[in-house]
């Protein structure tokens, strides 16, 4: 499968282009990175109201006391406004690679085609000739002909000779240059570990301690290093999901196996776009992308996608392209970084943000989506398992019965996530009894809405209070069909297993199919057991359960 996104004929027309999406609901979410310029507590309520949903804390600046400042002051913006959801995320330093300090504490201009060592001793004063380098493997980890990238690229080296202690290298380009710029290895293997000594207490001591939704870790390489980052969490941070920063050619590599372990994917086009040639990015960016969309993780596009709306009230026309097409390529989320965090018009941007994802929605045949990636997720993957093919066939039944909203019944999040991945068209309502799976629910899984319950017992009067959620939200009225998926098992995690339809006043037979029937064509099985709730309260129902497992189910 090249894409799961299929066009719609009528959203790429001129009705559409001229039409007004005011009141639309957006289903792609928005990350915003808190900074100087929106910090406030009335800046960073005005993001909220914009469309921000999930508040981005960069562990690159500040400590722990400010952080902490900034998150009590987005808490008491929340405060305020009781039904709104935003996830907390902290993204970690990570490992880094910089020049080091410089004799006359200024700068120093490098010409073109000019002999510059690099030299692993960090104590080094450097000048126009020799400068140092904090990466001690340096001369294990480039060859010669390669590349060396300083100051965000600003300054591109050719690697000459390799000595003990350090590297030859000519300057392809003039550049000037100061104290302690980050250096890129295009290419090179790099022997750092992903979590450094600051990452570990940043997590310990901050994330586990302020209870942060989403772990964001830069420069994740392997596998391992999501272990590795579960591990430090350990069991108190069971509930916190690890987004995997893949911004170098190791981490492009082993994709695959970093997509199995991870729970979503950050696609940094800024690191990235240093280790692998700019013009491919765009092909790495649409890979990542439809491999999560595939394995149901979400993924988030970050990196100057409204960049000039640091200064600029408007941001470029390429802009707002390149925001589109990550929507078109499949992207659950987009993330402003610069542009919210010291930005002159934060709150503008991202309402340019929201107006551009919800028309980029509008030119998307989610029908056509849902059957191309179920197809895809077949042909890739194979069976698939009890869980995804309950979603599949929540957002098929959906699809099938014109229903206006897909209701879930969860605890983890799980359901959400697996429902989201199925594209369905019309939003999804989550409730839940615990906070942090509202948050990171409503957060990052595309076309979900979710609402804090505080108790799940009863099914029946929650899923009366899910249909006037939806009343009020202009989702559904009187007469609208709405499927639900919840657990036989009432207030128990894992046991997601009953979809269920009311059609007021009147009984259908719906066919079951057992939850360990194998996933088949919908020619060559029975129909899936649909559930749709009638907005119209009536006595008579009907419904059919899917498994008689409960507890096989891990949701």
């Amino acid at each position: 499968m090249s894409g799961a996104i299929g066009l719609s004929q009528q959203g790429v027309e001129l009705e559409n282009i001229m039409r007004s999406t005011e009141g639309v609901e957006r289903k792609t979410k928005i990350f915003c990175t808190l900074g100087p310029a929106c910090w406030s507590q009335e800046g960073i309520g005005e993001l909220i109201d914009a469309g921000m949903n999930v508040a981005r804390f960069n562990f690159s600046h500040g400590d722990h006391a400010s952080h902490a400042d900034t998150l009590n002051r987005l808490r008491g913006a929340l405060a305020s406004r009781p039904h709104k959801n935003v996830a907390v995320m902290l993204d970690t330093k990570g490992p880094e690679i910089r020049t080091g300090f410089l004799a006359n504490k200024d700068k120093v201009t490098i010409q073109k085609d000019a002999i510059l060592e690099l030299t692993t001793d960090y104590e080094f004063l450097g000048d126009e000739t020799k400068i140092a380098c904090s990466y001690p493997e340096l001369p294990q980890s480039v060859q010669v002909g390669g590349s060396v990238l300083v100051a965000d690229g600003s300054l591109v080296l050719t690697v000459l000779e390799i000595k003990d202690d350090g590297i030859v290298t000519r300057a392809n380009n003039t550049a000037t240059l100061g104290e302690r710029k980050n250096m890129n290895l295009p290419g090179c293997k790099v022997m750092l570990p992903t979590l450094t000594e600051k990452d570990e207490d940043d997590l310990v001591n901050f994330g586990l301690m302020h209870g942060v939704d989403y772990i964001s870790a830069s420069f994740v390489r392997t596998g391992q290093d999501i272990d590795t980052i579960r591990k430090v969490l350990g069991p108190r941070g069971r509930g916190i999901k690890i987004i995997a920063k893949i911004e170098s050619h190791e981490g492009m590599e082993n994709f695959d196996e970093i997509l199995a372990k991870t729970d979503g994917i950050m696609v940094a086009r800024g690191d990235l776009g240093m280790e692998i040639p700019p013009e491919k990015v765009f092909l790495a960016q649409k890979m990542m992308i439809r491999k999560a969309n595939l394995a149901g993780k979400p993924v988030v596009t970050a990196t100057q996608m409204l960049e000039s709306m640091i200064k600029a009230p408007r941001p470029t026309r390429a802009e707002c392209t390149d925001v589109a097409n990550a929507v078109l390529d499949g992207t659950d989320a987009v993330m402003l970084s610069g542009e919210t965090a010291n930005g002159d018009y934060p709150t503008e941007a991202v309402s340019m943000m929201a107006k551009i994802c919800v028309q980029a929605e509008g030119a998307i045949h989610y029908d056509d989506v849902y059957q191309s990636l179920r197809n895809a997720v077949l042909d890739t993957y194979g069976p698939m398992s009890t869980q995804e093919a309950i979603a599949s066939s929540a957002v098929k039944t959906a699809i099938d019965i014109k229903a206006k909203m897909i209701v879930v019944l969860t605890e983890s999040g799980n359901t959400a996530r697996l429902v989201s991945k199925f594209r369905p068209s019309m939003p999804v309502l989550v409730l839940t009894a615990m906070a942090g799976s509202a948050r990171q629910s409503e957060g990052f899984f595309k076309g979900v809405r979710a609402r804090c319950m505080g108790s799940m017992i009863g099914t029946d009067s929650i899923l009366y209070r899910a249909t006037d959620l939806g009343k009020q939200y202009g989702w559904v009225k009187s007469g609208d069909n709405v499927v639900a998926l919840h657990g036989m098992v009432e207030a128990r995690s894992g046991s997601t297993n009953m979809l269920k339809r009311e059609q007021g006043g009147e009984r259908e037979k719906a066919a079951t199919t057992p939850a360990s029937a194998p996933y088949a064509e919908p020619s060559a099985r029975a129909a899936p057991p649909p559930s749709a709730r009638q907005t119209e309260r009536q006595p008579d129902r009907h419904s059919e359960r899917v498994s008689e497992s409960p507890s096989s189910l891990d949701f």
